[in-house]
């Protein structure tokens, strides 16, 4: 009979002694053990059984749990004598800042200082103890929600020291989703304030610290060493592409056909390959989503799980806001194409907005996209992948993460694209000042101000991700050669009887007396002068099936004007109409 499946359950001994379906991972203690690191970070994707396999470390070492090690009776770890022994032998500090996800820095700072303070609660029967002198008994107390910095950040290294002394042994510290704060900053815009807090914490906790044994990070990332861990020499680092731990976390295609034989459903091995496989740590490829494969034997359907829990909201905008670039490799990856790229597996939070290459290395860290192939470039001396979107489930994600972004206006991206394919300029300046006023706000997350702004590689990718429905009829590409320079857009013809269209962007500025009309006919010269029809007619089309329009933006107002003609009069109207009737809205717009 199959045990039962429980969901969200993060308590090992929960699992365990309430006989739920569990995979044996009690081989990560040991592995952990014997290889003797001082200090680990593991980043793994969200959901990967992190948080579980931290309560099996708390569960096993502790000292709180000396002579209750029967729940281990059975697993792997416990065929051991010498670690039977082992069990409940050490003090341990164990902590999570997975709940850490507040929109300002004083709030997360008081959440992180919250967190500390239950620790310190925990263990307030050292007051009463001889192991601390009457200082250190007033420093106890000053450990509070509101404590100063000084006090904050020495504190994890500070109970180290109280621990050892009352139990005479060193200390484990275990900290669960370390960068779970740190992506929220990032997003809310207070990176740079919390990374000084966390920098000290972190420098107290894992390198100044006498009285610990030895420690584990877990999170999604790897942050750089610079920005996070500058005097952590003693960190091991393991991601993505180490060997250790490879199988520990995740579940292999081994257990995977286990699973499904005990609950019945071993003819749906491909049905579940095709939506939960995929991920690839160090040189173990076939492992599965843990919290996907349990939801479907749960369920006993295919649906996307994972993609409805983690926590994707940092890939959505950096996505969101990416260069158009991005924007079109993401669109290859969605069609199941391979990216070839250099990157960087540590994540510097102050340069994904400065270049793709970063963005890549985030979503490969979160489990989106994998390595299928790693080599080193012997002549750059860096690292190169090749890249994929990680299996069905992931690419559900992304096509459903894209349409909500457009999901509010669908109807009129529909009249857009309609009025651009039968030629109706003045449809296709009505529909695009429509959804402009719909989407402009709600695309402008705040983290940048306007003065850092590029708007013109914002419009580029918003008129792209208008333009994803009609990839069935054309190959859409941007930023490409053509001519004497390189196009914005461009929509080659898949198949024959279609039009070429070519378009071109201009962001005017009105402090320096340019309209939009000025715009539309810059954009509309510099696609003459370019030639950039080269492309299209070197591949078949002819030059009368050549539609060349430009497009002007100022604020969320928008002109489009076609073929490098003089605009007529009703254009002209129109232009100015649009200036009169465009909402206000913030004189301080700020664009992604």
């Amino acid at each position: 009979m199959a045990r039962t499946v429980g969901i969200g359950i993060q308590s090992f001994e929960k699992l365990i002694t309430e006989h739920c379906f569990y995979i044996d991972k009690t081989d990560f203690i040991r592995e952990w053990w014997e290889n003797k690191d001082d200090v680990t970070l593991i980043a793994r994707p969200w959901r990967f059984g992190k948080t579980l396999n931290m309560n099996m470390l708390e569960r096993f070492f502790s000292i709180e749990y000396a002579g209750r090690g029967s729940v281990f009776e059975g697993l792997s770890i416990w065929r051991e004598e010498r670690y039977r022994g082992l069990q409940g032998t050490y003090p341990v500090i164990m902590l999570s800042f997975a709940s850490v996800k507040e929109t300002t820095y004083e709030n997360t700072r008081k959440k992180l200082c919250h967190i500390i303070t239950e620790l310190y609660n925990r263990y307030d029967f050292l007051l009463d103890s001889e192991c601390l002198n009457e200082k250190e008994k007033e420093y106890y107390r000053k450990v509070s929600v509101d404590m100063e910095d000084y006090t904050a950040t020495e504190a994890l290294k500070a109970m180290s020291g109280f621990l050892m002394r009352y139990y005479g042994k060193k200390v484990i510290i275990l900290l669960d989703e370390y960068d779970t704060p740190m992506q929220e900053a990032y997003v809310c815009g207070y990176w740079e304030e919390l990374a000084a807090f966390t920098r000290s914490l972190f420098n107290a906790a894992f390198k100044t610290n006498p009285y610990m044994e030895r420690a584990i990070m877990t999170g999604t990332t790897r942050i750089s060493r610079e920005s996070m861990f500058s005097d952590l020499n003693n960190l091991e680092v393991v991601t993505a592409t180490s060997e250790k731990y490879k199988d520990r976390f995740g579940f292999t295609q081994e257990e995977v056909s286990g699973a499904l034989e005990e609950f019945s459903l071993a003819g749906r091995e491909e049905e579940v390959k095709q939506w939960y496989d995929g991920f690839v740590f160090g040189s173990r490829d076939g492992i599965y989503n843990p919290w996907s494969v349990l939801n479907y034997l749960d369920k006993k359907k295919a649906g996307a799980y994972w993609a409805n829990t983690s926590s994707n909201s940092l890939a959505g905008t950096l996505i969101r806001e990416g260069s158009p670039e991005l924007k079109m490799v993401m669109e290859k990856l969605l069609q199941g194409e391979t990216l070839h790229t250099a990157l960087d597996e540590q994540i510097v939070f102050s340069q994904l907005d400065q270049g793709d290459e970063a963005v890549w290395s985030l979503l490969l860290a979160s489990g989106y996209l994998k390595a299928v192939h790693a080599e080193l470039n012997m002549e750059r001396l860096e690292m190169e992948y090749d890249l994929k979107l990680t299996n069905l489930e992931v690419r559900f994600m992304f096509l459903q993460m894209i349409r909500g972004w457009f999901g509010g206006c669908r109807q009129t991206q529909k009249a857009f694209l309609k009025a651009l394919l039968s030629d109706d300029l003045e449809g296709m300046n009505e529909y695009m000042n429509e959804v402009s006023c719909e989407l402009f706000s709600s695309f402008d997350t705040g983290k940048k101000p306007s003065g850092k702004a590029q708007p013109e590689r914002f419009y580029h990718g918003f008129v792209l991700g208008l333009m994803v429905d009609l990839q069935d009829r054309y190959v859409i590409t941007s930023n490409r050669e053509s001519g004497f320079g390189r196009y914005d857009i461009m929509l080659e013809p898949k198949r024959g009887g279609l039009d070429g269209y070519i378009i071109e962007f201009k962001v005017i500025h009105t402090e320096r007396g340019e309209t939009l009309e000025d715009g539309v006919k810059s954009a509309l010269k510099q696609i003459e002068e370019k030639q950039y029809e080269t492309a299209l007619r070197s591949r078949g089309t002819g030059p009368e099936r050549i539609k060349k329009y430009g497009f002007a933006f100022e604020g969320r107002r928008v002109l489009i004007g076609k073929n490098g003609g003089e605009q007529d009069g009703a254009l002209q109207r129109k232009a100015k109409g649009y200036e009169r009737e465009a909402p206000k809205g913030d004189p301080n717009l700020r664009f992604p």
